[in-house]
């Protein structure tokens, strides 16, 4: 008979953390900044628990929660459309501060990542971080039943991901719609003689009539 199934264990990252931590931060503040903001023709979603909709500039889509505890503690796990993804926790009693360095340890059903790199941030009044992880991150995520985060040996959180497998097959069908969508979120709107609104936008490309 064969030994139990353990979970992956998956490396903490030095100075290449900073980087794409750093990148995940400037992505997570731009959703944060986004809400309740709709981009291109995708309607915000409620799937159980969670909410789903997609990021203002059109690049991808995040599925979000808050609980109902001390600090009212937010989840937010966002996926763009070239794969990458990135995960945002807040809470209004936390005492990070932005840009703070952290080694996290997050625990799934099936996947472990210890000493794993975060940012601080801070976005509606709560101060939480943020990372990001590798392309199978998403499917881990929605398998799971809970979320465990530790600060060494100190628990910081132990989230229910209860409806997360449904939630993460919305969010997976709102970054498909947005593939092939221009940057910016939806197409340049015109007036009827051809003039955009804003023709000095990124998406403006037509020429209206004089």
């Amino acid at each position: 008979m064969g030994s139990p199934r353990r979970p992956i264990d998956v490396a903490g990252r030095g100075r290449a953390g900073l980087r794409t931590g750093l990148a995940a931060l400037g992505a997570a503040v731009g959703l944060l900044a986004g809400v309740p903001a709709v981009a291109g023709d995708y309607a915000t979603r409620e799937v159980g628990a969670w909410t789903v909709a997609a990021s203002r500039d059109g690049k991808g889509c995040f599925l979000t929660r808050e609980y109902d505890r001390a600090g009212r503690t937010t989840l937010l796990l966002g996926l763009e459309v070239d794969g990458t993804n990135h995960l945002t926790v807040l809470n209004a009693n936390w005492s990070i501060k932005p840009k703070d360095r952290l080694e996290l340890t997050f625990r799934l059903a099936k996947a472990s990542f210890p000493k794993h790199f975060a940012v601080g941030m801070a976005s509606g009044g709560k101060q939480g971080f943020v990372t990001d992880f590798g392309a199978k991150f998403p499917a881990h995520f929605a398998a799971s039943p809970t979320l465990q985060i530790f600060r060494g040996n100190v628990p910081v959180e132990r989230l229910s991901l209860d409806g997360s497998g449904a939630a993460v097959a919305e969010l997976r069908r709102c970054v498909e719609g947005q593939r092939g969508k221009p940057a910016g979120g939806a197409r340049e709107k015109e007036a009827p003689n051809g003039i955009p609104i804003d023709p000095f936008s990124a998406g403006a490309g037509r020429k209206g009539k004089n």
